[in-house]
């Protein structure tokens, strides 16, 4: 995978998991682009419950697109139980406005329907990005996330499941996944409904070479980001012997890898770090936390090495 801190392009701001009134949330899509729009946001990907009760939406935001601020057309899927019985919650962002219904007629699983790792793999095939939504809050297992084969990311932060159940983490997930040798990317998003802070809270920021819809998808396909809730990462180098980080102030940068490996630098304004790669001889994966002085938290996705 090429470095996503020299490859071309710049790098741009956007959440990946929106709602609106055209299923739970309390805004309309028109209201819900202008606030992430006026927030200075890039992009936005309104992804709608696609679920029977408010009829399958796949919302069209093109009109809601304007110089410097872009949309892509998405949903949160739902179809089948997960091993606790209730019903799987799945990303789709970039979805055709033609992605054929299931049968979801509501929040509860129902006979014969398709399974989560059918409708997510019915997804990526259609195009999407596919993301395991909030797997804290869904009580998501390892067996579960071992089944959708077809997901590209794991969504590691979800500033909805903060605010509202204090179950945001999908890091558990996603640091077994990695170690099994899968090779999910990382995202933070809001999923926000805007019935309480649920918003501006977690995003990724990804390197494209234009904001454009299809510039966007691919960089997100190829892992091509980082999540922030507010630090930035400039830079990761990994050498032989250390791991060298570069980011905006912060108070900690942790490298993680698999099992127990994990080293952290604490210090004040930190805008560089160097941390031996003694203790993840190892881990064939390595990660890295940037925390700042408000206790916000970037994330890069997992490096292979």
């Amino acid at each position: 995978m090429p470095d996503v801190f020299t490859a071309p392009g710049r790098f741009y701001r956007g959440n990946l998991h929106t709602h609106s009134s055209r299923s739970d949330g309390v805004l309309s899509p028109e209201e819900v682009c202008r606030r992430y729009q006026a927030e200075g946001y890039d992009f936005l990907a309104l992804t709608d419950h696609f679920i029977g009760i408010y009829d399958y939406p796949i919302v069209d935001t093109r009109p809601f697109r304007a110089p410097g601020f872009t949309t892509l057309l998405g949903a949160e899927l739902h179809s089948g139980p997960m091993a606790n019985g209730d019903l799987w919650h799945i990303l789709a962002v970039g979805l055709p406005e033609d992605f054929a219904p299931g049968n979801a007629p509501h929040f509860r699983p129902v006979p014969g329907q398709e399974t989560g790792p059918e409708i997510a793999a019915r997804a990526a095939a259609a195009g999407a990005f596919v993301a395991v939504a909030h797997p804290q809050w869904s009580g998501l297992t390892l067996e579960d996330a071992r089944s959708l084969t077809a997901a590209h990311a794991v969504e590691v932060y979800n500033h909805g499941c903060h605010t509202g159940a204090d179950r945001a983490d999908g890091f558990g997930i996603a640091d077994l996944l990695l170690t099994e040798g899968r090779r999910p990317s990382l995202i933070a998003t809001d999923d926000a409904h805007f019935t309480e802070p649920d918003h501006f809270g977690g995003w990724v920021m990804v390197k494209a070479t234009e904001n454009e819809p299809e510039a966007l998808l691919a960089a997100l396909k190829a892992g091509m980001f980082y999540s922030s809730q507010g630090p930035e990462i400039r830079g990761i180098d990994i050498t032989k012997a250390t791991v060298e980080v570069q980011c905006s102030a912060a108070v900690t940068v942790i490298v993680q890898g698999q099992a127990t490996a994990a080293v952290a630098v604490h210090g004040q304004s930190m805008t560089r770090a160097s941390i031996r790669r003694d203790r993840f001889a190892a881990s064939p994966w390595l990660r890295v936390t940037v925390i700042d002085a408000a206790g916000k938290r970037a994330w890069s996705n997992a490096y292979w090495v």
